[in-house]
């Protein structure tokens, strides 16, 4: 067995660089950009006011109340053609182009209007108030965006108002998912007396499109070892290929053989941790293979700690997502053995603040209710000691994925 540090690494290291493509501002949530984005514009692009009210020379409202006349009206997208003089006000509006001469801002609270004129009868109108000079927000040139980060919907917005039309981006990669064993059927389907619902394959591919990815499902292959290959040359084409089941000493040799007649080489095939010590990855040709363990929990936990790197590795995300958070147990844990263990548990705040994990009490494998609802995966290294109530351990948050705003 190898640890999960070493198959992380192992799986890290192993995975290609998808390659850029053009997509339009509407298909760019959640995607990854493959390159830098510069603003094609200033923002804004002139001095503009930032209230409703009037366009004035600041000397001329130093004092109040102060007289002015109002020579020009300028809405939002428009500008005033020529000057502001002495003792002279131009009305305009939020977002609006600040006229020459004028220097400050009278919001419209402060005024009060007398035929053409406009009595300053309240306030402060320094130089500068309420003006939003060219170039607050950005400058034309200005790098807003880095390659490697997933899109948000903010980001969408800044590249718009960037006036960015097309985004270079990574593409998704394709990942194919094949389930095995003739005690399998889908939802929905008659039941025999012996058989499993599958969950792994549509919990998978939501996984896959969480992640980034687009799953492409080959189906559940029986205990064949020609039905198998069929449908497992089905991937090829693919940027890599899961396999759900058939990885544990018992029917290892079978996938082995099957996959190894289509050309997969085995780099690891057992890691030290708890739940999904039967995980496999290798190569065929240039798809990647991952075989997850059968069982729906351990497939989840290890999609969770092998499957996120992988396919952040592929899409060229920056940094490591796996970021592990601090909390005090609620219950006593007892000493572990040698395998990395991950246990579910419920995330919650102490009164004062404090973040609190309760692993739950049934961690068997085949408890698939207890992953569904659990917040976070407590990490307990190999030959941990007891931990007492209290005590700070490491804790993995569940969730996130590639849409965010």
């Amino acid at each position: 067995m190898i640890s999960v540090e070493e198959a992380r690494n192992k799986i890290m290291a192993n995975m290609p660089l998808m390659p850029p493509e053009q997509v339009p501002l509407s298909e760019a949530l959640g995607r990854v950009l493959a390159e830098d984005v510069s603003s094609r514009r200033t923002q804004p692009p002139n001095a503009v006011s930032a209230m409703d009210g009037y366009a004035v020379r600041a000397e001329d409202v130093a004092k109040i109340p102060a007289k002015l006349k109002v020579v020009g009206h300028v809405p939002a997208g428009q500008e005033y053609d020529s000057a502001v003089g002495t003792n002279e006000a131009v009305r305009i509006f939020t977002g609006a182009t600040i006229p020459d001469g004028a220097d400050t801002i009278v919001i419209q609270e402060n005024t009060e209007l007398d035929g053409d004129d406009v009595n300053v009868i309240d306030g402060d109108a320094p130089v500068g108030r309420f003006i939003r000079p060219a170039g607050l927000d950005f400058s034309e040139g200005d790098t807003l965006l880095q390659a490697g980060q997933v899109l948000t919907a903010r980001d969408v917005g800044l590249a718009a108002g960037m006036n960015v039309p097309w985004l270079s981006v990574r593409r998704k990669p394709r990942i194919a998912l094949l389930a095995t064993g003739d005690e399998i059927v889908m939802p929905g389907d008659p039941l025999g007396p012996n058989q499993i619902v599958s969950s792994n394959g549509l919990a998978l591919a939501a996984f896959i499109m969480a992640r980034g990815g687009i799953p492409v499902d080959l189906g559940i292959a029986p205990d064949s070892e020609e039905t198998l290959r069929v449908m497992a040359e089905g991937a090829k084409g693919a940027d890599m290929l899961i396999t759900c089941g058939g990885a544990s000493v018992g029917d290892h040799d079978l996938v082995q053989q099957v996959l190894g007649k289509i050309g997969l080489e085995i780099d690891f095939w057992r890691i030290a941790m708890r739940p999904g010590k039967p995980l496999m990855f290798g190569n065929i040709g240039d798809t990647r293979m991952m075989g997850l363990p059968g069982n729906p929990v351990s497939s989840l936990v290890c999609a969770t700690i092998f499957l996120i790197p992988a396919i952040n590795a592929m899409l060229g995300i920056n940094g490591d997502e796996v970021h592990y958070q601090t909390a005090s147990l609620t219950k006593v844990l007892p000493e572990n053995d040698e395998r990395e263990d991950y246990l579910r548990a419920a995330i919650t705040r102490s009164q004062n603040g404090e973040l609190q994990a309760t692993p739950f009490s049934k961690q068997d494998s085949s408890v698939f209710s207890g992953l569904a609802r659990a917040d976070a995966l407590i990490l307990r290294k190999p030959f941990a000691p007891a931990a007492p109530i209290g005590e700070q351990i490491q804790f993995m948050p569940l969730g996130g994925g590639a849409l965010s705003i």
